[in-house]
C-alpha cells in the first residue's frame, strides 16, 4: 500500500476526536452560564456560531489536509507565511479590524469576526519548518539557524505586539523554540535566544501595564480579590467545588455571575466544577496523551520537514493547554490563552483542526 493510501495514526485520530467533542460538550455547559448573565448572548447563536464557523468546517478542513501530502505546504510556506502576516496586518486597517477590551486582534466580516493571528501561528511554524529542513544542519550556525529565527520571530512579534497579542506571540515561540530545537540548535544559540527573551519579557512588562499586573496578581493572588484578583480566585472556588466526581454536568454555579470568560479561558475551571478531579485529570490526559502520540509521528516522520512540523504543532498544542489549565488553578499567571479544542472561537478552533489535519497527513506518512 502506498504511502498516500496508508491509514492515519489510529490513536492519534482518536484523540483528537476525543478532544474535540469533549471540548464542545464542555463549551455547551459553559455557554448558558454566559447566556444567563449576559441580556445581550443567545445560547443558540453562540452555539450555531461555533458550530457552524469552527466545529463543521474544522472537521472538513482536518479531513481533507489528512488525505493531502502535507510535503506540498513546504513548496507553500513562504506563501503562507507572507499571507498570514498581511492578514494579520488588516486589523489595523479603520472599518475592516474590530477591538475588544482594549485589543485590536479581528477582522470584522458582516456580522462574524476572524482572527488572523489563528492563521499567523501555523504560517510561521510551516515556513520555520521548511527553512531548518532545507539548511539541515546548518541551523546549528548563527547565520543559517539563528538569525532567520529571530527576524521571523521578531517579524511575527511586532504585528502581536502592536495588537497587542502578546500571549499568540509566546505560544508561537514555544512550537518554534521546539523545532528549532530539534533542527539542532546550539546550547549557546539557545542561552542568547533565551537572555533576548527575558530582556524583551522585562519591556513588555513596561510597556504593557496590563503585563505587570498579571505578574502582580500571581505574586499575590488575594491581595485584590474584587479587582485583579477576581478571576483567579472564582476559579479556584470552581475547581475546588468539584471534588472528586464533580457536581455533573451543566450544574456549575461559578459558571453564572461568577466566573469570568465561562466560555474563552475559564472554560476548563467550569469542565473541574462540573466534573471534578477525574474530568480536569482526563483533560489533562488528552492533552499529554496527544503530545505523546504526535511526538511518535515526528520521530518516525520520513522527512524532516514532517518532523520539524509535527514537532511545533505538538508543542504549541501542549504549550497552550499547559499555560491555560496552569493558570485556572493559580501555577501560571493569567493569560488570556484559551484552551485548544475546548474554548469559544470559531477561527480558533478552525485553524486547531486543521493543524489536527496536517499531524494526521504526516502520521499517514510515518514509517
Amino acid at each position: 500500500m502506498s504511502r498516500a493510501h496508508a491509514p492515519v495514526n489510529r490513536w492519534l485520530l482518536v484523540i483528537l476526536l476525543t478532544l474535540t467533542f469533549f471540548g464542545f460538550i464542555i463549551f455547551l455547559s459553559a455557554s448558558v452560564g454566559l447566556v444567563a448573565r449576559d441580556s445581550g448572548a443567545n445560547f443558540q447563536s453562540t452555539v450555531l456560531t461555533q458550530t457552524i464557523f469552527g466545529l463543521i468546517p474544522g472537521l472538513i478542513l482536518m479531513f481533507i489536509l489528512s488525505r493531502v501530502p502535507y510535503k506540498y505546504l513546504r513548496s507553500l510556506a513562504f506563501y503562507l507565511l507572507i499571507a498570514s502576516m498581511v492578514a494579520s496586518l488588516l486589523v489595523f486597517i479603520p472599518y475592516l479590524g474590530f477591538s475588544h477590551g482594549g485589543a485590536t486582534r479581528w477582522i470584522s466580516i458582516g456580522s462574524h469576526t476572524f482572527q488572523p493571528s489563528e492563521f499567523l501561528k501555523i504560517g510561521v511554524l510551516i515556513y520555520l519548518a521548511a527553512w531548518f529542513a532545507t539548511v539541515k544542519q546548518r541551523a546549528s550556525t548563527i547565520r543559517w539557524g539563528l538569525l532567520p529565527f529571530v527576524i521571523i520571530m521578531g517579524l511575527a512579534g511586532a504585528i502581536l505586539f502592536k495588537q497587542p497579542d502578546i500571549d499568540t506571540f509566546l505560544v508561537i515561540g514555544a512550537g518554534a523554540t521546539a523545532m528549532y530545537i530539534a533542527a539542532g540548535a546550539r546550547l549557546r544559540h539557545l542561552l542568547l535566544l533565551g537572555l533576548l527573551t527575558a530582556g524583551l519579557l522585562t519591556a513588555l512588562a513596561f510597556a504593557f501595564p496590563y503585563v505587570r499586573d498579571r505578574i502582580n496578581t500571581f505574586a499575590n493572588p488575594t491581595e485584590d480579590s474584587l479587582g485583579s484578583g477576581y478571576q483567579i480566585q472564582q476559579s479556584l472556588i470552581a475547581v475546588g467545588s468539584g471534588g472528586f466526581l464533580g457536581r455533573g454536568f451543566g450544574k456549575s454555579i461559578q459558571k453564572f455571575n461568577y466566573l469570568p470568560e465561562p466560555i474563552g479561558d475559564s472554560v476548563y475551571a467550569v469542565a473541574s466544577e462540573e466534573f471534578g478531579f477525574v474530568g480536569s485529570v482526563l483533560i489533562l490526559l488528552l492533552f499529554f496523551l496527544l503530545a505523546h502520540q504526535g511526538l511518535r509521528v515526528a520521530s518516525h516522520s520520513p522527512d524532516l520537514f514532517g518532523r520539524y512540523l509535527a514537532i511545533g504543532i505538538i508543542v504549541m498544542f501542549l504549550s497552550q493547554a499547559l499555560v491555560n489549565i496552569g493558570a485556572m488553578i493559580g501555577i501560571f499567571p493569567l493569560s488570556g490563552i484559551t484552551l485548544p479544542f475546548v474554548s469559544h472561537g470559531g477561527t480558533a478552533l478552525l485553524f486547531t483542526l486543521g493543524e489536527a489535519g496536517i499531524l494526521l497527513s504526516i502520521s499517514r506518512r510515518a514509517s
